[in-house]
């Protein structure tokens, strides 16, 4: 009744499809935990599975909101304690390693709203820039963030100048609440970057470019399309360079979503379906 499975991984490595593969084999159900995954209207860009019956968490809200880790946290204990209730497995699945560590670890989040003014000033800086200032204010926590997220950098500057304190000191941990079971994903370096090509000029085919300039005719440049398959279109050179430039965004982002991940304790990595499938089986009994 309590147990909850994580199927984690860098970007392109094939979690999602072994998610999908594992329940319908146990009757699960997947928990999406994608960073990105959560807006309404960025489809292509964000690799975002077709909406169904299986999956949960996608298209939460529009790309102008805010929306917090701790908001994420409080709604994924919502929706896997719904599956468990109706007799069937959770799947927490995805690449953002901070929303799969506040679930499995029950991360206590510091209650600071938001600082319009603060957000306002800093809103105009650039992800370098950001990141230096977080740097000063947290070097702890600037090890693990992901650097070139514009809106988790703002955040977390935001709850360190209002306490005063590193935003890494602040989140506390209490007692894990689900019997948890972490398979991670892994692929040689060479394959990984394959797969990631294919998924880009894959993204390219589908209509990317008429995806963002539908996105920023009516948003604007917001600091959701500060991401990896979006903002490479702001200087807009060419197709083929934004390509390449969107390829070499994601194979770095797949390195650090690897460093967080290599951080986690008693992760089972494998590197095939079959093994995923036995782990589950002995997890289950």
């Amino acid at each position: 009744m309590n147990k909850l499975l994580v199927i984690l991984g860098p970007t392109a490595s094939g979690k999602s499809d072994l998610a999908i593969k594992i329940a319908k084999l146990f009757n699960g159900e997947i928990v999406s935990a994608d960073s990105r995954q959560i807006y309404k209207e960025m489809n292509i860009g964000t690799a975002k599975p077709i909406k169904d019956n299986l999956h949960h968490l996608l298209d939460l809200i529009n790309p102008d909101k805010h929306f917090s880790a701790a908001q994420y946290k409080k709604l994924a204990y919502k929706t896997i304690e719904d599956i468990q209730n109706r007799n069937k497995l959770p799947i927490l699945c995805g690449g953002t390693g901070l929303y799969i560590s506040s679930v499995i670890e029950n991360w206590q989040f510091p209650k600071v709203p938001p600082q319009k003014k603060l957000r306002k000033e800093l809103e105009k800086k650039s992800t370098k820039q950001l990141f230096e200032i977080y740097q000063k204010i947290d070097s702890s926590g600037a090890k693990f963030i992901d650097k070139k997220n514009k809106r988790r950098l703002i955040r977390a500057i935001e709850v360190c100048k209002a306490n005063n304190k590193s935003f890494w000191q602040q989140r506390g941990k209490a007692k894990p609440v689900f019997d948890t079971l972490l398979i991670g994903v892994k692929l040689p370096k060479k394959e990984l970057s394959k797969r990631i090509s294919k998924r880009i000029k894959k993204m390219m085919k589908m209509g990317l470019e008429t995806e963002v300039k539908t996105l920023v005719k009516k948003y604007g440049w917001i600091s959701s399309l500060q991401t990896i398959g979006y903002q490479e279109w702001k200087e807009y050179f060419n197709k083929k360079e934004v390509q390449n430039l969107i390829e070499l965004h994601t194979i770095q982002y797949s390195k650090r979503q690897m460093t967080w991940f290599k951080k986690m304790k008693n992760v089972q990595w494998i590197e095939k379906p079959e093994q995923a499938i036995k782990l589950t089986k002995l997890f289950l009994k």
